[in-house]
């Protein structure tokens, strides 16, 4: 292994990019100690970054905090049921919803490029795309933050099987997939329950595979990870009940009276009838299985190491995480050490929002989020949170780098340098250096340093 070309991909690839003085201090460290420093980032100091998102007012609250007066369709007082709301109030959630999403959107955008714990940034990002939830329900924005912060960020770094329980728990993925009106079918529903009895007044009722389907090819087993419709369709009946208490209170809440009763068959395995429990069975199968165990190894070595991901360093991230019940962090310690990591013809394009924190970070270049960098991202095709399918966003090259995403990388190049996106400064740190030679303007070398192959490939 090259200890030089080891360092620039921990630097590259582990964070976010490379700041000023970062190079230095892995290397006084060393690439060993550098990264257990990575794979156990809690006694970091993070004191800037904090102070960074305290403009985001909607981080550290609960949806229903969030939805306190927008949503007009609790229980009254005296029990009646709720009116519907206008159209003007229909409005006024879809405003209010879009515009905690963004600040998710843009919460994700600040972590990236001004944190500290630059590897627990990155993986992050990673199982927002693996755990994808996206696009324009009006309950969805508002458990957004939550899902960021509550979700996913305390597992990262831990056991796959409890970063699973608690994606098929938060009300993002419960909207985002559908499943909180998965209901067994109307005939079996218990009408003592009152969202059983409302179901049944608007002639709802019945099993949605979405979760299901998504649960099994997505987030464990994989497409060819051994299972059939007869399972999405088995999966799809555990996970009925697994619901939220109400649409302005949208926490989990599992209701036995909506759930399919009864013994289900899962991969060949009976699940016997136990009613939430059945899920917890179902959720930790799946993540002890040999099939999540490649997937997932497969999805973090394409990432950090290759697009067509080396098939014997997959068989040895996999065997690791077997090994070690699912300790994500003990995967990415076979990986980043291992030789393919640090091979030279395996080189990976930044993807568009790395692209843009790897300039800023690079510089000492700041960002405030907001809308301005976020429509850079969106006409670059990558902006958090708006994959337009569950299977998030593509990782491989070939996706990026169509002329038209050609143009935009150079676009963004022009825009940094020439400080026109809002809210977004590079900083003075010295990433025309590659350029310096020529007769050009610092703006122009800079832009051209960010368009450079060198830079967008790492």
């Amino acid at each position: 292994m090259e200890p030089s070309l080891q360092a620039s991909r921990l630097l590259s690839r582990a964070t976010f990019g490379a700041r000023p003085g970062d190079r230095a201090a892995l290397d006084a460290l060393g690439p060993g100690d550098w990264l257990e420093n990575q794979l156990q980032p809690g006694a970091s100091d993070d004191s800037d970054l904090a102070r960074r998102l305290r403009a985001f007012s909607s981080l550290g609250r609960d949806p229903a905090e969030l939805l306190v007066g927008i949503t007009p369709m609790s229980m009254n007082a005296m029990g009646h049921r709720p009116r519907p709301p206008s159209q003007e109030e229909k409005r006024e959630m879809s405003r209010v919803s879009r515009r905690i999403g963004l600040e998710a959107s843009g919460a994700r955008l600040v972590r990236a490029v001004h944190g500290q714990r630059g590897l627990a940034e990155v993986m992050l990002d990673f199982f927002a795309n693996h755990f994808s939830v996206g696009g324009r329900k009006p309950l969805l924005g508002p458990t957004l933050p939550h899902y960021l912060d509550s979700v996913l960020r305390p597992f990262v770094l831990g056991r796959f099987e409890d970063l699973l329980v608690a994606t098929a728990k938060s009300p993002a993925m419960l909207i985002y997939l559908d499943n909180w009106n998965s209901t067994a079918p109307i005939a079996d529903l218990d009408r003592r329950d009152r969202r059983a009895r409302r179901a049944l007044r608007r002639g709802a009722g019945g099993i949605n595979e979405n979760y299901a389907r998504e649960l099994l090819e997505l987030h464990t087993l994989g497409v060819d990870g051994g299972y059939d419709q007869d399972d999405v369709v088995a999966v799809a009946a555990v996970f009925t009940g697994w619901s939220l208490e109400s649409r302005d209170n949208p926490t989990y809440r599992y209701r036995d009276a909506l759930h399919v009763p009864g013994s289900k068959r899962v991969l060949g395995q009976r699940i016997r009838e136990a009613g939430e429990n059945e899920g917890r069975l179902v959720l930790r199968r799946l993540a002890r299985h040999p099939a999540t165990a490649r997937h997932l190894a497969a999805k973090l070595v394409q990432r950090f190491v290759a697009d067509a991901p080396p098939p014997a360093l997959v068989e040895r991230a996999a065997r690791r995480y077997l090994e070690r019940d699912g300790e994500i962090a003990e995967v990415l310690r076979v990986i980043f050490t291992s030789p393919e990591f640090a091979a030279p013809d395996n080189r990976k394009l930044k993807t568009p929002l790395r692209l843009f924190a790897s300039a800023l970070r690079a510089t000492g270049g700041s960002t405030d989020g907001g809308p301005g960098a976020l429509r850079t991202l969106e006409r670059m095709g990558e902006v958090p949170f708006g994959a337009r399918s569950p299977a998030g966003y593509p990782e491989a090259a070939r996706h990026w780098i169509d002329p038209g995403a050609v143009l935009e990388r150079m676009n963004l190049g022009f825009a940094l340098a020439r400080d026109r996106i809002p809210g977004t400064r590079l900083g003075s740190a010295g990433l025309e250096a590659a350029t310096a030679t020529r007769d050009l303007r610092r703006s122009e070398a800079v832009a051209l340093s960010i368009a450079s192959r060198s830079f967008q490939w790492a």
